[in-house]
């Protein structure tokens, strides 16, 4: 087992490639970044002190549209990380068929041990050093891993006071009174939902007591349970980095997210939550479920564990949750993955529609961008599918052999290959 980010996302490229008629010389040029960018960023502490953060931006293909891509704030951040995300979010954005290529970014650090005023100054220290090439026609940077509307809003405000004009399509993901734009909070987690009530009518599963068990209780972790709880289905154990929790209560179904929410605020963690049993975030990815959403972090199922597995289907709300040998084994094992390039597509659907409005100074209701989404992540669904059906293969090398083939399309036309 490969545990670099970036050898499984060129792995699943070539795994596309093969059911696919792509020139070779194309799919040379989509193994790689189109550029990579290293940064030391000196932040004034509260202290007085200088310290200089490591920061990256990896910029894949802009074949279909201008990059865009996250930045997460995070300890173990690392350039074959950000790389693997920036080449799945090319494929996230061509399977769903909006005009953005693929970027990621990040910065090597703890928020924990950063004031609110270092925080502001490490993020508007990232914008500075990426100014030439960030912009709302070049690369649109989004939340991520530690970061949120806050520094969105902060990092738009440094893009615009350095070119003396405001230009809110600079990123996405901003709070609504700067130029965000309505239900862009929880549309990860919607699209999600949209795609596993298509994958369980396809599957020609009864939805009715289905077993749910969700990894990771952050933002796309805690909205998918709580748009599941509202529809209906059993949500039977949520985990976040403290641990896990398994629902014991007899007298219940599922969990009631929204007081395990309350819960968490009050005391940090889901663990202890009355009625649940401590579990492991390892035991959770294997109970004895139907339905198993992985919302956290990259390589949580592999070949170590993925025999171990009792879902019928994973649904991939994180990014890379599953490494290509654990893929081999789930698919021999016949479990239906729903791959996150499709199934947490909803949060840059949105943000397309974030930077739409931007450029246009015209902002949509909620429903109208809901609506949309449905739309578009529904139709990409049916799309993925099809190509499942007449390649004979999973939903994951269905969902890459046609955003490849997208991507390589315009490559050819671009460069005359």
């Amino acid at each position: 087992m490969t545990s670099d980010p970036f050898k499984n996302a060129t792995k699943q490229l070539e795994n596309a490639s093969k059911i696919i008629d792509i020139d070779e010389s194309v799919l040379e040029i989509l193994k790689y970044p189109k550029r990579i960018l290293t940064v030391n960023i000196p932040v004034k502490m509260d202290s007085g002190k200088i310290e200089v953060f490591k920061g990256y931006r990896s910029q894949y293909n802009d074949a279909l549209g201008p990059f865009k891509g996250g930045i997460r704030f995070h300890p173990d951040v690392s350039l074959s990380e950000v790389k693997a995300l920036s080449a799945w979010m090319t494929w996230k954005c061509s399977v769903v068929n909006i005009p953005f290529g693929g970027g990621k970014g990040g910065i090597i650090v703890d928020v924990r041990k950063l004031s609110k005023g270092e925080l502001e100054r490490l993020s508007r220290g990232y914008v500075q050093a990426l100014r030439d090439f960030i912009g709302p026609y070049k690369d649109i940077p989004a939340p991520d891993v530690n970061t949120d509307p806050q520094i969105m809003a902060w990092m738009m405000d440094e893009f615009s006071t350095m070119h003396g004009y405001n230009v809110p399509g600079v990123v996405t993901g901003k709070p609504i009174e700067v130029g965000g734009t309505k239900g862009r909070k929880f549309s990860t987690s919607q699209g999600g939902i949209y795609v596993f009530e298509k994958a369980l009518e396809k599957l020609k599963i009864d939805s009715k007591n289905i077993k749910i068990a969700i990894q990771g209780f952050g933002n796309v972790g805690y909205f998918a349970s709580e748009i599941l709880f509202a529809l209906g289905y059993d949500v039977v154990a949520v985990s976040d980095s403290k641990g896990g929790i398994l629902l014991e209560n007899n007298k219940e179904k599922t969990l009631n997210v929204k007081e395990v929410l309350k819960y968490k605020e009050a005391t940090g963690s889901v663990v202890g939550y009355p009625g649940t049993r401590k579990i492991t975030n390892e035991e959770l990815l294997e109970l004895d479920v139907d339905v198993l959403m992985p919302a956290a972090l990259e390589n949580v199922i592999t070949e170590k564990n993925a025999d171990n597995i009792k879902a019928k289907i994973i649904v991939e709300l994180a990014n890379g949750p599953i490494t290509p040998e654990a893929d081999k084994i789930l698919e021999k094992k016949g479990v239906a993955v729903v791959p996150d390039i499709l199934a947490n597509a909803g949060g840059v659907i949105v943000s397309y529609f974030e930077w739409v409005q931007n450029l246009q100074n015209y902002y949509w209701s909620e429903n109208e961008n809901i609506g949309r989404l449905k739309e578009i992540i529904e139709k990409a669904f049916d799309e993925v599918w099809g190509k499942k059906e007449c390649c004979d293969c999973s939903l994951r090398v269905a969902a890459y052999a046609l955003a490849v083939e997208r991507v390589a399309a315009a490559e050819k036309l671009r460069r005359n290959l």
